[in-house]
């Protein structure tokens, strides 16, 4: 339950330098104009997360389930794999990589980096993340949980982001970003 705590704990941390990072991107993307939208979810999407790790670490305390090793690893290599994509999308995306939905007009939509590939790699990390993490010390309550919840935000959130989206050029340079984000 210590290694647990520790795993929490440094999810934590990187959820806090990715703050940082959004604070300061988002404060460059305002001074060029940025248009925020899906303010009214975004609270609810701090709190989803923030709960994801206060419920692991409650259930695992509270519940004491057995660490089952063929679980546990295969979680927490799932865990590291998310967060190598989550990181792969905040700098393909650059200065425009945010935890809101900001869109600087006249900036191109990346298609580039991870993007190639999915219209939105960053939430597919963050569902990987939302039951890997609780299940490398089995609080399956928590993974199911977030899981659920998570999917009925995302509906949200990927929609509000789509519209956001759609007012950028289609064609992009491979460098600057769009505005895809987690918490």
């Amino acid at each position: 339950m210590t290694w647990f705590t520790l795993l929490i704990g440094a999810v934590g941390l990187e959820r806090l330098a990715e703050l940082v990072v959004s604070k300061r991107n988002a404060a460059w993307s305002f001074a060029r104009g940025g248009v925020e939208s899906g303010q009214r979810h975004y609270v609810v999407m701090v709190v989803l997360h923030t709960g994801l790790l206060v419920g692991a670490l409650l259930e695992v305390w509270l519940r004491r389930p057995t660490f089952v090793p063929a679980l546990g690893w295969t979680m927490l290599a799932l865990v590291v794999a998310a967060q190598a994509l989550r990181w792969w999308c905040i700098a393909t995306l650059g200065r425009q990589w945010n935890t809101r939905v900001i869109v600087v007009p006249g900036l191109p939509r990346v298609t580039g980096g991870p993007y190639r590939f999915l219209s939105h790699p960053n939430y597919v990390a963050v569902v990987v993340e939302g039951f890997a993490l609780p299940l490398v010390h089995s609080a399956w309550i928590t993974a199911i949980v977030f899981t659920i919840l998570n999917a009925v935000l995302l509906t949200v959130r990927i929609r509000v982001e789509n519209r956001a989206l759609a007012s950028l050029p289609v064609t992009a340079p491979a460098g600057p970003p769009s505005a895809e984000a987690t918490p």
